[in-house]
């Protein structure tokens, strides 16, 4: 597959959450005899950065090894995650008149062809979460500023793909999984005579000279070398469905595991989509009306709440269905009960009662003073809580003080640790930090992990003072 393809797939895609470079000049007439080929299109390394958790994995290949379709699948089955292609080629060297009149002579398949510093500068502010401008290397003029820039936003998932991504160590500690395409030179040569000469009207003659000049002397010297530094070897590039499934599922595990997950077994944040992230980014906005403000709530608290249920124990049960056959499930956990943290957690009590009726509610009062100085003002709990499962509500887990004073008055009136299932749509790390290593068999379920505290102990980049937005006792 060449740029074609590509350049098909960026169409399709929507701009906002993709974005695309074409891999090379495609005008056959334009390539005949003026442009020099290069490998770029050929050899394939593959970079993808899951910006939220810093994991970074890599894939490479020879000439014509499938790496096209292996970007492709990868692209296609990542359908609902915000992804971005970024291509090697858009980094290479503006030619010199010297050099432009030794076109044929120039090696496009050399490291020293790319300008490296650039490429690292772009791949550090998206990795740090800042959007880029991006040049378009013009292969008639060889020059990178003929078309204007493309603009690339944040994303999920980062893919760099290029002929030299491996060859530089700096490029490399990007990665957390490297990957490497490998495929037979016998079919990787056959495959680029049948493109060159039905794609770019190339002579045979013309292929072979070319390939023996500069791609197989660059793979041979520069990429081959590199799959040392793979951790996963994929025989038969993209026709290795098997293989890619299982990268592809690596990204999204990683994609709803925040880096805290690991250090907490008992963290759980639930997979981000772009409906969870359609309704985060609404209920954060400011100008968000309460109306849209407590609908928006209301359907993220819900999947919080039924995240969190999924996590009692379950006992096996058979039923017989309409049709008279047996099914085998698992019944619900009977002794449960809610307690909200007044009043913010009153807003999550909808949603738990929804989605177990007849519920019982306890509430907890604990006034806050910046930092410090928590105070229990009111409790009223089930008197039988100590039999139960508690799943605690409140939205918005901060420094953490409020809730380790509203578990342990649990844990006091006989609740097992175990037992308790903290409820929020929003938690700060150093909130994390506090209650994990205080409580570490009490499970927390959250929707996003946030930045962390301002100097004010309030949850950055947050969404404001809850109770006021949803309750309607704000300011405005």
């Amino acid at each position: 597959m060449g740029s074609k393809a590509v350049d098909d797939l960026i169409e399709a895609s929507s701009g906002v959450h993709f974005s695309g470079f074409h891999l090379e000049n495609t005008d056959p007439s334009a390539s005949v005899v003026e442009q020099p080929t290069t490998s770029a299109s050929e050899h394939c390394f593959i970079l993808v950065i899951l910006n939220i958790l810093h994991h970074t994995s890599g894939v490479a290949g020879g000439a014509a090894s499938g790496k096209t379709t292996v970007c492709d699948m990868i692209i296609e089955q990542l359908h609902d995650q915000r992804v971005v292609l970024v291509n090697q080629d858009s980094f290479y060297h503006n030619l010199t008149q010297e050099e432009l009149k030794k076109i044929h002579e120039y090696n496009f398949d050399h490291p020293d062809a790319f300008d490296t510093e650039q490429l690292l500068s772009i791949m550090e502010k998206l990795k740090h979460g800042k959007a880029v401008d991006i040049p378009k290397y013009d292969f008639k003029s060889y020059k990178n500023d003929v078309f204007p820039t493309r603009r690339i936003n944040p994303s999920d998932v980062i893919i760099l793909e290029g002929i030299l991504i491996f060859h530089d160590p700096r490029v490399r500690d990007f990665m957390n999984m490297k990957i490497f395409v490998d495929t037979d030179s016998d079919v990787r040569l056959a495959r680029r005579i049948r493109r060159d000469t039905a794609e770019k009207g190339r002579d045979i003659g013309m292929v072979l000279d070319q390939y023996s000049k500069f791609v197989k002397p660059a793979f041979d010297d520069f990429i081959l070398p590199t799959k040392k530094y793979a951790d996963i070897i994929i025989p038969r590039g993209g026709d290795n469905h098997v293989a890619i499934d299982l990268i592809v599922q690596h990204i999204r595990t990683k994609l709803g595991q925040h880096d805290l997950c690991k250090i907490y077994p008992n963290l759980y944040v639930i997979q981000s989509t772009f409906q969870i992230r359609g309704m985060h980014t609404l209920i954060r906005d400011a100008r968000t009306t309460k109306h849209d403000f407590v609908f928006y709530s209301d359907r993220l608290i819900r999947l919080v709440v039924e995240h969190g249920l999924g996590h009692l124990p379950f006992t096996e049960k058979q039923v017989i269905t309409p049709t008279g056959s047996v099914y085998t499930g698992v019944d619900f956990c009977k002794r449960l009960c809610g307690v909200s943290v007044i009043r913010s957690g009153e807003s999550m009590e909808n949603a738990l009662r929804a989605c177990c009726k007849g519920i019982k509610i306890g509430k907890i009062l604990i006034h806050r003073e910046g930092d410090n100085g928590q105070q229990l003002i009111y409790e009223k709990l089930p008197n039988d809580i100590s039999d139960r499962h508690v799943l605690l509500l409140d939205p918005i887990l901060g420094t953490g003080n409020s809730a380790v004073q509203a578990i342990s008055l649990l844990i006091e009136k006989g609740v097992p640790e175990h037992n308790i299932i903290f409820l929020n749509l929003i938690s700060a790390p150093q909130g994390v930090h506090v209650v994990c290593k205080r409580f570490p068999r009490v499970k927390i379920v959250t929707s996003e992990i946030e930045i962390g505290l301002n100097e004010d102990y309030r949850v950055i980049p947050g969404m404001g003072e809850f109770g006021d937005r949803y309750f309607g006792t704000d300011d405005d």
